[in-house]
């Protein structure tokens, strides 16, 4: 149990670990909890480090909770925040959990019957029972403003900006979070909390209330937070975050964005996001440097990424997509490709409409790229280009000048992909 701990070091997950930590999970089955704020109905891969770190303990026989904050989302934590943020309703926050709930258990087993197996909790189901009164006679009056104002978190936002401050409820997050652990210590036994490393310092709070009122002992580790080699910030893309759910970051987009980072976070990235063993990590860091080219640590990162958070059919299609756009992809694979899948692929390219009734006089070709979606500037120059082999419809390459198109070529029943050369690609929609 306790080569928990070094699993993680070695996978470089490993930022802070309090003295005594690794002793009390080599004497027992321990439980540890991570904290997620459910702002949003979907995780994103920030949140995966926390996720891993909770899947690890469970594979070395320890019991994690994913504590889901109902009730710490209404405030927000001023961690690595420089504003307050908006706060959610409870509505909201309760369809959020829901659907994070789902997302979680692709990661844990929550259904084992081992000892160890993961719990879901909700800190409003503890939290909504409390008067303020009561909450700050009881809990507040052990931890000193002092203490509080010491904490990295408060100090950062109170030497920001003028202006941008610290409100009382913000301020308020880590005794509240501080009496998560504390709960969860009294009802679940739970000896550890968890988090990224701007965590330290909530997590410890709750550490020092299970000292002064319990009389207890309970530990804290955290992980480094991920960053991108050039300083960019992880998981960031021009649209915002990489999601995992399929609604905000598509299983294409999501396996794009593995397959396209750099070799050098390509080989740190596959250490943290995959159960891979230490020495086919090594064996793909081999094969890197005697070819990076063909880069074997970004495709095998992307594959057990996609396959875990989507599924091995998800990843294929990916794959394949992929080909379509970047490698020899051909027209029977451009035709498996399902609407969603497609339109996800050519989001880049432009886009152009043309009226379903069009294609029932079966245009030609070279009326219906230049007058009806003007893809091509005149017809004489789309003639030498279909004469020279330099135009193709839907992966097939066009070498009749009358070729005519219908309403039977159309993919997924709406659009025709039109080809220039190698990389030029045109996507036109029947409406």
């Amino acid at each position: 149990m306790n080569d928990f701990v070094e699993e993680l070091r070695w996978r470089g997950m490993l930022h802070n670990i309090m003295p005594g930590t690794e002793e009390q999970l080599s004497k027992e089955l321990s439980t540890a909890y991570v904290g997620i704020d459910p702002t949003a109905d979907s995780l994103h891969i920030g949140h995966l480090v926390g996720v891993m770190m909770l899947r690890h303990f469970q594979r070395f026989g320890h019991r994690p909770i994913a504590l889901l904050g109902g009730a710490t989302g209404m405030i927000g934590d001023p961690s690595m925040k420089s504003a307050e943020r908006n706060l959610l309703s409870l509505e909201t926050l309760r369809h959020n959990q829901e659907a994070i709930g789902k997302q979680l258990a692709k990661f844990l087993d929550f259904d084992s019957e081992q000892p160890n197996a993961a719990k879901l909790v909700n800190n409003y189901d503890w939290m909504s029972e409390w008067r303020f009164l009561d909450f700050i006679r009881e809990v507040g009056k052990h931890i000193t403003v002092n203490y509080m104002m010491a904490k990295d978190s408060v100090k950062k936002r109170f030497e920001g900006t003028a202006g941008s401050g610290l409100s009382f409820t913000e301020f308020s997050y880590q005794l509240l979070q501080g009496y998560d652990y504390l709960y969860l210590y009294r009802h679940e036994n739970c000896r550890l909390q968890m988090g990224g490393s701007d965590q330290w310092g909530n997590i410890t709070t709750g550490t020092e209330l299970i000292r002064r009122i319990e009389g207890g002992e309970a530990f804290a580790l955290t992980c480094p937070l991920i960053t991108k080699a050039d300083g960019g910030k992880f998981g960031k893309t021009e649209k915002g975050n990489v999601w995992l759910d399929r609604r905000y970051t598509s299983p294409y987009a999501f396996y794009q964005f593995w397959l396209n980072v750099s070799d050098e976070d390509a080989a740190r990235y596959i250490k943290i996001f995959t159960f891979l063993g230490k020495e086919e990590i090594e064996d793909l860091v081999a094969q890197q440097a005697a070819a990076a080219h063909l880069r074997p640590l970004q495709r095998r990162l992307a594959e057990e990424l996609t396959v875990l958070v989507h599924s091995r059919e998800d990843y294929e299609a990916a794959v394949s997509a992929s080909e379509i756009l970047f490698g020899n992809g051909t027209a029977d694979a451009l035709r498996s490709l399902d609407e969603e899948m497609l339109l996800s692929v050519m989001e880049g390219v432009p886009h152009f409409s043309i009226a379903r009734d069009t294609l029932a006089t079966q245009p030609k070709a070279v009326d219906l790229f230049t007058e009806g979606a003007a893809i091509f500037p005149s017809k004489g120059e789309l003639r030498k280009l279909i004469k020279s082999g330099g135009v193709s419809l839907n992966k097939a390459k066009l070498t009749d000048t009358e070729a005519t198109v219908s309403a039977s070529d159309l993919i997924a029943g709406r659009y025709l992909l039109v080809q220039r050369g190698k990389k030029q690609y045109y996507l036109v929609t029947a409406e």
